[in-house]
């Protein structure tokens, strides 16, 4: 069924229409990330929400909207490619923080595949989804591109530093 929204949601440039869900779980506050895939596998779009504040269905059909048409590392979808996009909605569970002291301590506790997790230092934040780390498999690189992602040097580290960790129930 969320499979179903998102699709619905990039059907027009124009935008999801309101809707009214029957089902309860559909109306609970959630947290998704929509990544949209070409044909050929690569990356299409990803927009999603950290932390819930919306309901599940609202949340997935804006963030699949927004992965189609205003993910800004890529031009709006066109009507070609929606039959050949693969769509995948992501569920994040809620996160947790994730005390390090040190990078060293950070990446000895990550854990691959599993971890989703968010860098925040200052006002600046990124988040790695845990499916990244089918790209990113070493722990070390995988939190050094997190920071880049942040607009942070690869390597730093600072005790203002802030983590967080979070899974996700992945449907494709």
């Amino acid at each position: 069924m969320l499979l179903d929204i998102a699709r619905e949601a990039i059907a027009s440039p124009a935008g999801p229409a309101p809707r009214e869900w029957r089902e309860p779980w559909l109306a609970e506050r959630a947290a998704t990330f929509v990544t949209l895939r070409d044909s050929l596998g690569d990356l299409r779009g990803c927009i999603g929400t950290i932390d819930p504040h919306r309901a599940l269905a609202e949340d997935v059909a804006h963030n699949a909207f927004a992965a189609a048409y205003r993910d800004p590392r890529f031009p709006p979808l066109r009507d070609s490619e929606r039959a050949t996009t693969a769509v995948e909605v992501s569920v994040l569970t809620p996160r947790v923080p994730f005390a390090a002291a040190t990078e060293a301590e950070a990446v000895g506790r990550l854990e691959p595949g599993i971890d989703g997790l968010v860098f925040e230092f200052h006002g600046q934040r990124a988040t790695f989804l845990p499916q990244v780390w089918e790209n990113i498999s070493d722990p070390l690189d995988f939190l050094c591109e997190l920071r880049r992602k942040a607009g942070l040097p690869a390597r730093f580290w600072h005790a203002d530093v802030k983590l967080s960790r979070y899974g996700v129930e992945k449907h494709r």
